[in-house]
């Protein structure tokens, strides 16, 4: 009986160190504190197609790949880019959104950036 429950307490030992781990490594917890510290993050598996989230300046994106032909290679060739709460871009500046393209087009050079409103008609305000 006592080597049941010392075997059973071993397990769940195992189980919540486990589960800690997974917590901690999770990405969207590393997504969440660089929002929280208004840092940028772009949160992104290149090797699978489909929605990415990056976060600046306390904002949360989702960004929409599309893959496309170019000259040599199928690669994304268009990024649809959206807030996920309008009110959390309020007092963001034109510059901002420029750097986040730029950061974007580090990874995919190729890319033409779709932003989505309210975003596109600030930026193509004169």
């Amino acid at each position: 009986m006592v080597l049941l429950l010392r075997l059973l307490l071993v397990c769940l030992f195992i189980f919540i160190l486990f589960v800690t781990i997974k917590f901690l490594l999770k990405p969207t917890r590393k997504l969440e504190a660089a929002r929280k510290h208004k840092r940028f993050l772009l949160l992104d598996n290149e090797e699978v197609i489909k929605n990415f989230q990056l976060t600046y300046n306390g904002a949360l994106f989702t960004g929409e790949k599309y893959l496309g032909a170019t000259k040599n290679t199928i690669d994304v060739v268009s990024i649809s880019l959206w807030p996920d709460q309008t009110t959390s871009i309020h007092g963001m500046a034109k510059e901002d959104f420029y750097f986040i393209e730029k950061k974007i087009h580090e990874r995919y050079p190729l890319a033409q950036i779709n932003w989505k409103s309210p975003i596109d008609e600030f930026l193509h305000q004169k």
